[in-house]
């Protein structure tokens, strides 16, 4: 099963966006996500409903972050972008009689609500503004790595 990478490239998408000067085109960003723009306007439709960018028409126009970073968390983009449920995993409720098919539908709801919360509060935690500062602590180390050699 393909993995759904929606929220990890509008993260990466966010983050170049908070760092460019100006609006980004819906080609631009395609090109550098290696996707049509069609899929680009789309996905950033969420983002913009949501109100975390807005688009600008005309000349110069494109996409550009319209939120403060240190207020949107990943969980906000992952709703924004209609990302998919948490979890795919799932129980089967075909033979609800069965009192072995009860135990393993019980255990699985268990284990994946208590990991799923875990996961959403992780997503809920970490703002955009947090992703913003390691990568530009990770720049600077690089600079430095890159002067000393």
């Amino acid at each position: 099963m393909r993995n759904d990478s929606r929220l990890s490239r509008m993260l990466h998408v966010l983050l170049h966006m908070a760092r460019h000067e100006g609006a980004m085109t819906s080609e631009t960003i395609a090109a550098m996500l290696g996707t049509n723009p069609v899929v680009v306007r789309r996905t950033m439709a969420g983002l913009r409903e949501a109100g975390y960018v807005r688009s600008e028409k005309g000349h110069g126009g494109g996409w550009a972050i319209a939120a403060d970073l240190e207020t949107v968390s990943l969980l906000d983009v992952h709703r924004a972008v209609g990302g998919p449920r948490i979890f795919a995993i799932g129980s089967e409720h075909s033979n609800p009689d069965c009192a072995v098919e009860a135990a393993v539908n019980e255990a699985l709801a268990e284990a994946l609500s208590e990991a799923e919360a875990l996961l959403v509060a992780r997503l809920g935690a970490v703002k955009l503004a947090d992703l913003g500062r390691t990568f530009d602590a990770r720049s600077a180390s690089e600079m430095v790595s890159a002067h000393s050699a």
